[in-house]
C-alpha cells in the first residue's frame, strides 16, 4: 500500500511517550511564567554573568514593567519595541509588554537607521525600551518624524552585573563602548521606569490565547521586512510541543541563553520554554563571545543548548575545551536551527559533552519550531526531522502549490498546525499567497521520505543563511543601486568556511566611474547590518541575463566557484 502525507508516517518514529497531538494549554506563556513563579519563588529564574534572580523578583519585575506602562498610557492592542541585546531587561520588557495587553516586536540591535525607522513606521509603535549603546540612533530615526515614536525607555546594560562588574564595567568600558548616555527630556532609564511601575497600581489587562502576542519581522523577496502576526496560543502550542519532545523536570534544567532573543528562535526555545520550565535561563548578550558563552556552561552547568551549527563547530574546535580547560559534559539535549547540521558537527559535539545534539527546522511564521529529529531515537543525516506533534506536513508542486505530490517526490512544503501565524500585519496580498486554506506555504523545496523524515533540498529563493542569520539579496541590491557609482548590482551567497555562506556583489559600474570594490564595500557597512552588506565585491563589464533580462545569478556563484577550485589547485 502506497505511503501518503495524510498516514503520517513520522509518528512510528516518535519517542516513547512522545504523542502524536497536543492540546493547546488554556494557559498563556504570562500564566505559565506566573505559575513558575507561585511554586518556586526563590528557585532561580535568570542568571546574568553571576547575577542571579529569582523567579518572584522575575514576576515582580514583569509587573512593574506592565504597570509603568498603563500608567503611561499604554492601552491593549498597542505595539512596543524591543531594541536590545540579550540582558534581564530584554526580558522583562517582553513579558511586561504582554501583560500591559501589549503586542511586543523585537527588533534586531545589528540594523540600521533605515532598516530600522521601517520596521518602527510598519509597526506603529509609540513605545521603544532601548539599550544605552543604540539610543543615539533610535534618537535619530525619531527625529526623522517618520515613525510614532514618542515612549523611549533607556536600559543600561550594567544595571543586572553582580557589583564588582558593574564597578569595572563603569571604570572601564561604560564609555568606551557607548553606553554611557543619559535619557533626553522626555526619555526614562529603565530603572525609573521600574520605579513607577512599582508605585502605580498593578496592570489589570485581561489577555488571553486568541489574543495578538507579537509581531515577529522576517525579510522578504521585495526587500521589505514582514510582520509575521503571533497569536498568545501560537506560543503557548510551541511551547506544548518543545515540552513534550525534550526530556525535562521542573526546576532542574538550566537553558543557555545564546541565541538572539530578538529571533523568535531564541526568543521561544530559550527565553520563554525556560520560563514555563521554572529552568534557570543563562543569558549570554553576545553569542560570538566564546569565553563567556564556554565559562557560563563549565561554571554553572546548564542542561539544554539551542543554538546553531556555527556555535557547535566553535566549541568543536576550541583549543582550550580540546585542553580540558572547560567542561561541557552537563549539556543533555541540544536543538540545532537556522542552517544544516552537518554530522561531522553533530558526532564531534556529542562526544565532547556526552549529550544529544539534533537538528530542527521552523520559520517566523511557524512560532517557531515544526520539525526535530527525536531526542533517543532515530537522527538521519541531511534530514530536518520529523513533524513536531500536531503538525501536518505536506510536499506540493512548487509552480502552482494546487497539486500533492508523491512521497519522495520534491516540490514546495506547505505546513498546517496550531503555531502559524494568522498573517502578515498589514499585508493581505502577502498573507493571501502564503496562507491557503490554513496552510502556509513555506517557500522550501523540501521531500519526504517513507518513514516521514523531511529534507530541505533548497532554500527560499535566493536566500541567503550569513552566520546564521537570513539575508534577502533584493534588500541589498536596492541598497546597491543607490550608490552614485553603481548602475547594476546582483547579490547572491556564495561559501564561506566560517560563515557556511557570505554575501558576494557582482556590479556594473557607470562609465568612467574611479569607485574601487573597497570604497562599495565602506559605503555598504553604513547602510546595512553587519551580518548583511557584501563581503565581496566584483566589477563586471555586464551581468549575464535570460532573454528576459533576468540575472542569471547561478552563473555568477558556479564562475565563483570554478575559481576557487582553480586557486586550489594552484596552492
Amino acid at each position: 500500500m502506497e505511503i501518503t502525507y495524510a498516514d503520517k508516517p513520522w509518528l512510528k518514529h516518535y519517542d516513547e511517550g512522545v504523542p502524536s497531538t497536543i492540546e493547546i494549554p488554556s494557559q498563556t506563556i504570562l500564566d505559565m511564567l506566573d505559575e513558575s513563579a507561585r511554586k518556586y519563588p526563590q528557585h532561580p529564574a535568570i542568571n546574568f554573568k553571576g547575577k542571579v534572580l529569582n523567579y518572584r523578583q522575575y514576576k515582580e519585575a514583569t509587573d512593574a514593567v506592565a504597570a509603568a506602562l498603563v500608567t503611561s498610557g499604554f492601552k491593549k492592542g498597542d505595539r512596543a519595541v524591543i531594541y536590545m541585546a540579550n540582558t534581564p531587561q530584554f526580558v522583562f520588557s517582553y513579558f511586561g509588554i504582554m501583560k500591559a495587553g501589549g503586542i511586543a516586536i523585537a527588533t534586531n540591535p545589528l540594523y540600521t537607521e533605515r532598516e530600522l525607522e521601517h520596521q518602527l513606521a510598519d509597526c506603529g509603535a509609540e513605545t521603544v525600551f532601548v539599550m544605552s549603546r543604540f539610543y543615539p540612533l533610535l534618537k535619530n530615526v525619531q527625529r526623522n518624524g517618520r515613525t510614532q515614536v514618542k515612549r523611549i525607555i533607556v536600559a543600561n546594560i550594567k544595571e543586572y552585573f553582580p557589583t564588582t562588574l558593574k564597578i569595572l564595567f563603569t571604570l572601564l568600558r561604560e564609555k568606551k563602548g557607548g553606553d554611557n548616555v543619559k535619557p533626553e527630556p522626555g526619555d526614562m532609564s529603565f530603572s525609573d521606569f521600574l520605579a513607577l511601575g512599582q508605585r502605580s497600581p498593578q496592570a489589570k489587562v485581561t489577555v488571553t490565547n486568541d489574543d495578538m502576542a507579537m509581531l515577529q519581522y522576517t525579510g522578504g523577496t521585495t526587500g521589505l521586512a514582514k510582520g509575521a502576526i503571533g497569536q498568545h496560543k501560537n506560543l503557548s502550542a510551541n511551547v506544548a510541543m518543545l515540552q513534550e519532545w525534550l526530556e525535562w523536570e521542573e526546576t532542574k534544567e538550566g537553558f543557555v541563553g545564546a541565541i538572539p532573543f530578538f529571533h523568535s528562535y531564541g526568543m521561544i526555545t530559550t527565553m520563554i520554554l525556560s520560563a514555563t520550565m521554572a529552568a534557570t535561563l543563562y543569558i549570554i548578550p553576545d553569542p560570538r563571545d566564546q569565553k563567556d558563552l564556554l565559562s557560563t556552561i563549565d561554571k554553572y552547568k546548564p542542561t539544554i543548548f539551542p543554538g546553531v551549527p556555527a556555535m557547535y563547530i566553535a566549541i568543536n574546535n576550541n583549543p582550550d575545551v580540546a585542553a580540558g580547560k572547560y567542561d561541557v559534559t552537563s549539556i543533555r539535549a541540544c536543538i540545532s536551527g537556522s542552517a544544516p547540521l552537518l554530522l561531522d558537527t553533530k558526532r564531534r559535539f556529542e562526544e565532547l559533552s556526552g549529550g544529544k545534539l539534533v537538528e530542527g527546522f521552523g520559520m517566523t511564521e511557524t512560532f517557531v519550531a515544526t520539525h526535530a529529529n527525536p531526542i533517543n531515537g532515530e537522527n538521519r543525516e541531511g534530514s530536518i526531522g520529523l513533524p513536531l506533534p500536531s503538525v501536518e506536513c505536506r510536499i506540493v508542486d512548487s509552480i502552482e502549490g494546487e497539486k500533492e505530490l508523491p512521497v519522495g517526490a520534491v516540490g514546495e512544503l506547505v505546513i498546517k498546525g496550531p503555531t502559524v501565524m494568522k498573517g502578515y500585519w498589514n499585508m493581505p496580498t502577502e498573507t493571501s499567497n502564503s496562507l491557503r486554506d490554513g496552510w502556509l506555504y513555506s517557500g522550501d523545496i523540501a521531500r519526504m521520505d517513507e518513514d516521514g523524515y523531511f529534507y530541505i533540498e533548497d532554500r527560499k529563493k535566493d536566500m541567503i543563511i550569513a552566520g546564521g542569520y537570513n539575508v534577502y539579496p533584493r534588500e541589498i541590491e536596492e541598497v546597491l543601486v543607490t550608490h552614485p557609482a553603481v548602475l547594476e548590482a546582483a547579490v547572491a551567497g556564495v561559501p564561506d568556511p566560517k560563515r557556511g555562506e557570505t554575501v558576494k556583489a557582482w556590479i556594473v559600474k557607470k562609465p568612467g566611474d574611479p569607485t574601487t570594490e573597497a570604497e562599495i564595500i565602506e559605503w555598504s557597512k553604513t547602510q546595512l547590518a553587519k551580518y548583511k552588506y557584501p563581503r565581496l565585491v566584483e566589477f563586471r563589464d555586464e551581468l549575464p541575463k535570460t532573454t528576459v533580462g533576468k540575472v542569471l545569478k547561478r552563473d555568477l556563484v558556479k564562475e565563483y566557484k570554478a575559481t576557487l577550485v582553480e586557486k586550489e589547485a594552484v596552492s
